[in-house]
């Protein structure tokens, strides 16, 4: 047909290839073929499955210096966790002498600071640094430990606190009421309902891990209104108790102090028990505000973020928010073993390795003496 009629001559056959090939890539583009989105989605992104491309997620996008720092910062503190909880672990189940009533207390919340230290920190780190590899089910697991072992070192710290006050405002009948049997009813029922709290929170992003839009990610899917509970039954409550609670060990253990110089009447003695009055005040005012203003600098931040919407799954002030929340596991076993003088024996017979001996397990830790 071309140069048929004068003055008409056919398009060269590259213009023509080109004007196909232009129209077809604009047809294919505007199309709902699956591997061309894919392919246009991804462009400049790695994929965390290649062989998967309609289904895989793409890796996190992390420059080198926020991945060193993640990774630094989080694996600090989940070492820092796992060794502190594990000497408090350790010392209360091998000395019997430390098999009390507050020490079991202070060994399940070391038990649960121990997991959230070698289970939940770990598992963000791998969350938010790189893809998740690990499938469906263990991401499941994960979810489910980490709030179950979260919410179980707060609610073990509640129980401390009625410890505390049971055994400061109500001395003489704290032995016959506070029991080993009861206080390992109380710590069961604790975990247990923890549970049943955790199972009902997270059922739905539980359930739905296989309806995930890609995979390579564990992700948690908490709407607003849970968000709301969670902060009311997991912050406000727990941390209302514990500052009642304390305020009056305050009171009572301040009263107790003054009551102690003013039935004193030798001025030798005066001063002694004076020094030492004063130096019970401080010390009940002192552990009274490290503990509240621990909790609340460590779980304050993670609240106010939540609150907001804000996605901080690869953000650098997300990872911060993160380890100052799990900076509490961290730092209880501090405010409630190393401020005892037979926390720091036990550690001295681990590290030796003295516990290995024949009968170590009767050795007196509790020896009141100097240093």
């Amino acid at each position: 047909m071309c140069g048929v009629k004068e003055g008409h001559q056919c398009p060269p056959e590259a213009d023509a290839s080109q004007i196909n090939v232009t129209e077809l890539w604009s047809d294919a583009a505007q199309s709902s073929s699956p591997h061309i989105q894919v392919m246009e989605l991804h462009s400049g992104s790695e994929l965390c499955f290649p062989q998967l491309l309609n289904s895989s997620c793409t890796k996190p996008v992390v420059s080198w210096s926020e991945l060193v720092f993640l990774r630094c910062l989080l694996s600090s503190v989940s070492v820092l966790t796992v060794t502190l909880n594990l000497l408090v672990i350790v010392s209360v189940s091998h000395f019997r002498q430390l098999h009390t009533p507050t020490n079991l207390l202070l060994l399940s919340l070391a038990v649960s600071d121990f997991l959230v230290g070698f289970v939940f920190l770990p598992g963000e780190v791998l969350r938010k640094s790189t893809c998740w590899l690990l499938g469906d089910l263990m991401c499941s697991l994960f979810k489910f430990t980490a709030t179950v072992c979260v919410a179980a070192s707060i609610g073990n710290m509640v129980l401390i606190s009625a410890d505390r006050f049971a055994a400061i405002c109500d001395p003489l009948h704290y032995h016959s009421r506070v029991t080993v049997g009861k206080v390992r009813l109380c710590i069961f029922l604790c975990w247990f309902c923890l549970t049943l709290y955790n199972i009902l929170f997270i059922k739905d992003d539980l359930l739905q891990t296989q309806k995930s839009n890609c995979r390579g990610q564990c992700v948690f899917k908490v709407e607003f209104t849970p968000v709301i509970v969670d902060l009311i039954v997991g912050f406000i409550l727990p941390v209302s108790a514990i500052m009642v609670l304390y305020m009056r060990v305050f009171v009572v253990a301040v009263s107790q102090a003054r009551s102690m110089r003013s039935h004193v009447t030798a001025v030798t003695l005066h001063r002694s028990v004076t020094v030492l009055a004063k130096k019970s005040e401080l010390k009940a005012a002192r552990t009274l505000g490290v503990l509240v203003v621990v909790f609340l600098f460590c779980f304050c931040p993670y609240y106010c973020v939540t609150l907001t919407g804000e996605n901080l799954l690869h953000s650098s002030y997300g990872v911060f928010v993160l380890s100052v929340f799990c900076l509490n596991s961290c730092v209880n076993p501090v405010i409630y073993a190393l401020f005892y003088p037979w926390f720091r024996r036990a550690v001295k017979l681990i590290v030796t390795l003295q516990i290995l001996q024949p009968g170590s397990r009767e050795a007196n830790v509790l020896w009141r003496g100097r240093g």
